[in-house]
């Protein structure tokens, strides 16, 4: 699980590039593209888990509904929480932090990081 936490780490250097004010990212361009970059980590992170679990790269899921039924399948068997905690992330990462560009406070955006970092310690067990 080196390459999802690698992924992280870009996502944290993408963010420290925008200027902070009163405790408020002020370049959005740098919070989405972290945001972004963070998302694509955790999905990572779910790639490799359903490669140890028998798929080949073709089987992989492509749209976050395909990722939702292999969780389903493969992950929520073992533990539930871990598919409420992907859905949590793909509404904070993927759509308010990259898409929509809603997320500036610094103390929120860490604590997405936070969530997506024991996520992907969560799942690599």
């Amino acid at each position: 699980m080196k390459e999802p936490l690698r992924y992280l780490a870009n996502a944290k250097e993408t963010l420290n590039k925008s200027p902070i004010e009163d405790n408020i990212y002020t370049d959005s361009k740098y919070v989405k593209s972290a945001c972004g970059i963070a998302y694509l980590g955790v999905l990572k992170a779910v790639d490799e888990y359903l490669l140890s679990r028998g798929l080949t790269k073709k089987e992989l899921p492509k749209k976050v509904e395909e990722y939702e039924k292999a969780f389903k399948k493969y992950v929520s068997a073992h533990n539930g929480k871990l598919q409420k905690q992907f859905d949590t992330l793909y509404d904070e990462l993927h759509i308010a932090g990259y898409y929509r560009g809603l997320l500036r406070d610094v103390n929120v955006v860490k604590e997405v990081f936070k969530s997506a970092k024991g996520f992907i310690e969560k799942i690599k067990q």
